[in-house]
């Protein structure tokens, strides 16, 4: 079957495919030079976010993003890709050097959400989504953000400000998953394959509806059966960007990204008026 001709579940599927390229894939195939910095300097290390600088080209950038694992040890310690607080505020401590040194910011968004815990919420949990969330909004460099399997909720927004939001061909992009769409909406888990209809989350409901700025192709069948062929497209779809934004001043740069966040409900709500 052709990629444009999925349906939302299937999309899902691919989204979730465990052979999927993730960010560790990215950082190898798209940058150089690339220097791994853990700790939030506060607490400890989280694993289910991966970030550092690199070399984009040869230019100097912040690359970070969701990392779920490949082995069944790297899932339970990546608690599935969905990071503790710990891992956001890495994540801030990554943003804050890339403003002091102005290095461009690129995320790789991939979490079914962030982890839920009893632990995460007592050390902080939505304290350090929302400080990452303004600390993105107010940076002078550029941010391109890349949705690249599931952007689930605050846990995915968190790495989502971006100058330019891009999504692979076969991502999705929520305020939850499926599974609790339906269990919220009408009380039954099961009905997840409907819930994907209505939920508009692939990348061409999103781009229809001006939530993301681009969607990447990816090869048939999916991104996991020809990744070279993706890193092509998305090393394309990023140097494409970063150019764009480079001849914008700080200012610009971060007045343009609050002012692409604040029109998005405006947009969606002309979409849905008769």
């Amino acid at each position: 079957m052709a990629n444009r001709d999925l349906t939302p579940a299937q999309r899902v599927a691919l989204a979730r495919n465990p052979d999927r390229p993730g960010t560790a894939e990215f950082i190898q195939n798209l940058f150089t030079d690339f220097f791994e910095q853990r700790g939030d300097r506060l607490c400890a290390d989280d694993g289910s976010i991966c970030g550092g600088i690199a070399r984009f080209h040869g230019r100097p950038v912040t690359v970070l993003g969701h990392r779920k694992g490949r082995t069944l040890e790297e899932h339970v310690a990546f608690h599935f890709g969905m990071p503790a607080p710990e891992g956001y505020r890495k994540a801030q401590r990554l943003l804050t050097q890339a403003e002091k040194f102005r290095r461009p910011v690129i995320t790789f968004i991939d979490t079914p959400g962030a982890y839920p815990g009893l632990e995460a919420e007592a050390r902080g949990q939505g304290e350090a989504i929302a400080r990452s969330l303004a600390l993105m909004s107010s940076l002078t460099v550029p941010v391109v953000c890349v949705v690249t399997g599931e952007g689930g909720s605050g846990g995915a927004l968190a790495l989502g400000v971006g100058n330019r939001v891009l999504m692979l061909e076969n991502a999705v992009y929520s305020v939850l998953s499926p599974e609790g769409f339906a269990s919220i909406l009408w009380k039954d888990a099961s009905r997840a394959e409907e819930a994907c209809g209505v939920m508009k989350l692939t990348a061409a409901d999103l781009l229809e509806l001006g939530i993301i700025d681009g969607v990447v192709p990816e090869p048939e069948g999916g991104a996991h059966l020809a990744p070279q062929v993706l890193y092509r497209e998305l090393d394309a779809a990023l140097t494409r960007e970063l150019d764009a934004l480079a001849k914008l001043s700080p200012p610009a740069l971060a007045a343009g990204r609050y002012k692409k966040f604040r029109k998005m409900g405006e947009h969606a709500l002309r979409k849905e008026r008769p």
